[in-house]
C-alpha cells in the first residue's frame, strides 16, 4: 500500500509542478506579455541580440515553448526573419536552464514546505475571492504557481526517496545510453514540460536512484522532446512557421545527439577539471553547456541553415490558391487570378458561417481548400481567413502600383471591398461565437428557440447568397436589393420583439441584452456579405444603387 501511495505521490508531484509552470507562464504573459513581446521584436536586429533576447525573455517566463510559439506568430505575420527567428529559439533554450539552476541549488536545500505551504495556501485563499480581470489576481496567480512549482518539487522528491528504498533502480543502469536519450524524449514529449522532466531527474539523482550518465542522457532526451509542441503548433500553419518548428527541431535532435557520442568525455570536464562534484549542480551545468554547443555549432551557419529552411515546405496547405504564383505586374494575368482567389475567399466565408452554426454545406460546385481543411477546428478556419486576406490586400497593393488605367483601378477598390466586407462578415460571426455556443446549448427553451429560429433564417440567407453564383446579371441586382430590404426588415422586427413581445418577458435583463447583441452582430455579417457579392459579382453602375440605401455599409 505505501510503496502505491509513494508512487502516486511523484506523479501528483509532477502534476503539481507542471500546473505551478503553467500558472506561472499565464501570470506572467498577462501581466507583461505585450512587453516580452516588444522585447523579442526589438532585439531581432542582429543575431547575437537575438539570442540573448531569446534567452532573457525565457529565462523569465520559464518557459521556452512559450516564447517560441511567439516566434512563430512573429514569423507568420512577417515581423522578423528566419535567421533572426532561429536565433531566438537557440536564446530561447538557453534560457530554460535557469529552472534547473534554481531546483539544483534552492530546491533539495530548504525546508521547502515551510514557504511554499503558506505562500500556495494564502495565494490560492485570497485568488478565490478576487476579480477575474484585475491585475492584483494575476500577481497572486504568479504567487500560487511559485508556490505550485516548490510544492510539486518537495512531492516529488519525498516520491523519489520512498521509491528508491523500496525498488532498486540500480538494475537498469546497465541499459545503453540511447535508452535514456529516448525516455527523456518520450516523458517530455507527453508532459510538454521539459523542466518537470528535468526535475524528475533531479530528484532521482537526490535519492542516487540514477547515476549521473543516465541523468544527463535523460536530459538530452528532454531537449528533444520539448520541441514536440512547436511541432503541433506549426501545423497546418503557413509554410514559415514550419521552417521555423523544423528548424527548432533539428537543432535540438543535432546538438543531444552529438553530446551522447561525447557525453562521459563532458561530464569528466564538468566533474574533474571544474571540479563539480555536486551530482544536482553538475547535470545543471551540464544542461546550461549543452545549449551554449547548440549556439557555437549552429551560429556560423544560422543564415545557410535559414536559406536551406526556405526551401522546405512548398506553402501550398495554406496560401493562396490562384495568386501565389501570378505576377502582379501584368495584370492581365493578375486579375483573372485576383478574382478567382476572392471568390474562393468569399467562399469560405460562407462555409465559416454555416460551420458556426452546425449547418450543412450547400456547394454548387467544387472549390479547393488546404490538405485537412476540414479536420481543423473552427478558429483554425478564421486564422485562414485572416492570413488570406492579408495575402489578398498585399497582391491588389502590388497589383495596383502596375496599372495606370482609372476604370481598372476602380474596378480593383471594388474587388477589394468584397474582400474586406466579406472579412468584416466573417469577423461579426467569430465575435459573436460565444453567444452562438450559449444559445446552441442553452437548457432555456426560450433562448433555444431564438437559437433555432437564428439558424433557421441564417441557411436560408446563404441559400440565397449562394444562388446568386448562377443567376444571371440583369437579375441579380433587383434580387440582392430585394434580400437587403428583407433581412433589414428582419433585423428591425426581431430588434422590436426583443424589446417589447412578452414571449421573451421571462428572460433576464441581461439575457435579453444578450440576444439584442447577437441579433446585431448577425445582422451585420448579412450585410457585410451581402455587400461583398455585391462589390465581387455586380458591374460598378448596378453596385452603386446600394450606395443610396439606408443603413448602407462600405
Amino acid at each position: 500500500m505505501n510503496d502505491a501511495i509513494d508512487f502516486w505521490k511523484l506523479i501528483a508531484g509532477t502534476a503539481i509542478f507542471i500546473i505551478g509552470m503553467q500558472f506561472l507562464e499565464t501570470a506572467l504573459k498577462q501581466i507583461a506579455g505585450r512587453r516580452f513581446k516588444l522585447f523579442l521584436k526589438k532585439h531581432t536586429t542582429s543575431k547575437p541580440k537575438a539570442i540573448a533576447a531569446g534567452a532573457i525573455v525565457t529565462a523569465v517566463l520559464q518557459s521556452s515553448s512559450i516564447v517560441n510559439i511567439m516566434v512563430l506568430a512573429f514569423v507568420g505575420a512577417g515581423v522578423i526573419q528566419m535567421h533572426s527567428a532561429l536565433a531566438l529559439m537557440l536564446g530561447s533554450n538557453l534560457g530554460t536552464t535557469l529552472t534547473s539552476w534554481i531546483i539544483a541549488t534552492l530546491g533539495f536545500k530548504l525546508d521547502i514546505e515551510s514557504f511554499a505551504l503558506p505562500i500556495t495556501g494564502i495565494a490560492g485563499l485570497v485568488m478565490a475571492f478576487t476579480q477575474k480581470e484585475s491585475q492584483s489576481r494575476q500577481w497572486l496567480q504568479f504567487a500560487l504557481g511559485f508556490g505550485f512549482l516548490f510544492l510539486g518539487l518537495d512531492f516529488m522528491k519525498t516520491g523519489m526517496e520512498a521509491s528508491v528504498q523500496n525498488f532498486n533502480l540500480q538494475g537498469y543502469m546497465h541499459y545503453p545510453l540511447i535508452i535514456f536519450l529516448l525516455i527523456g524524449a518520450v516523458i517530455t514529449g507527453l508532459i510538454q514540460a521539459s523542466s518537470a522532466t528535468v526535475a524528475l531527474v533531479l530528484s532521482a539523482l537526490y535519492a542516487n536512484a540514477i547515476t549521473l550518465e543516465a541523468g544527463a542522457a535523460v536530459v538530452l532526451g528532454s531537449e528533444i522532446g520539448t520541441t514536440a509542441k512547436l511541432l503541433l503548433a506549426a501545423q497546418g500553419e503557413i509554410a514559415d512557421k514550419k521552417r521555423v518548428a523544423l528548424g527548432n527541431f533539428l537543432f535540438n535532435v543535432s546538438t543531444s545527439l552529438l553530446v551522447l557520442l561525447f557525453l562521459n568525455p563532458l561530464l569528466n570536464f564538468i566533474t574533474g577539471t571544474l571540479a563539480f562534484q555536486n551530482n544536482l549542480m553538475a547535470l545543471a551545468l551540464f544542461q546550461t553547456l549543452v545549449n551554449i554547443i547548440g549556439i557555437i555549432l549552429f551560429y556560423p551557419f544560422l543564415n545557410v541553415f535559414g536559406n536551406y529552411l526556405q526551401q522546405r515546405f512548398s506553402g501550398s496547405q495554406h496560401e493562396t490558391f490562384y495568386i501565389q504564383k501570378t505576377d502582379p505586374s501584368e495584370p492581365d494575368l493578375a486579375i483573372p487570378a485576383l478574382k478567382k482567389e476572392i471568390e474562393l475567399f468569399l467562399h469560405l466565408v460562407s462555409h465559416f458561417i454555416r460551420e458556426s452554426f452546425e449547418l450543412k454545406a450547400n456547394d454548387n460546385k467544387i472549390h479547393p481548400k488546404p490538405i485537412g481543411f476540414d479536420s481543423k477546428p473552427l478558429s483554425k478556419h478564421y486564422e485562414y481567413l485572416k492570413q488570406i486576406h492579408g495575402d489578398i490586400l498585399q497582391f491588389y497593393a502590388r497589383l495596383l502600383g502596375s496599372t495606370n488605367e482609372e476604370s481598372t483601378t476602380l474596378m480593383l477598390n471594388q474587388l477589394i471591398s468584397a474582400v474586406r466586407n466579406g472579412m468584416y462578415a466573417a469577423k461579426s460571426i467569430n465575435d459573436a461565437r460565444a453567444d452562438i455556443l450559449q444559445l446552441m446549448n442553452s437548457s432555456n427553451e426560450i433562448k433555444y428557440g431564438f437559437f433555432e429560429e437564428t439558424k433557421k433564417a441564417t441557411d436560408q440567407f446563404l441559400n440565397s447568397m449562394e444562388a446568386t453564383e448562377i443567376m444571371p446579371e440583369d437579375k441579380l441586382s433587383a434580387d440582392l436589393l430585394e434580400l437587403y430590404g428583407s433581412i433589414s426588415a428582419d433585423y428591425a422586427t426581431v430588434t422590436g420583439q426583443l424589446y417589447k413581445d412578452n414571449k421573451y418577458s421571462a428572460l433576464r435583463d441581461i439575457e435579453i441584452s444578450t440576444l439584442i447583441n447577437f441579433n446585431r452582430e448577425l445582422f451585420t455579417a448579412f450585410k457585410s456579405y451581402l455587400v461583398a457579392i455585391k462589390d465581387f459579382r455586380l458591374p460598378m453602375e448596378e453596385a452603386e444603387k446600394f450606395r443610396e440605401l439606408p443603413g448602407f455599409i462600405r
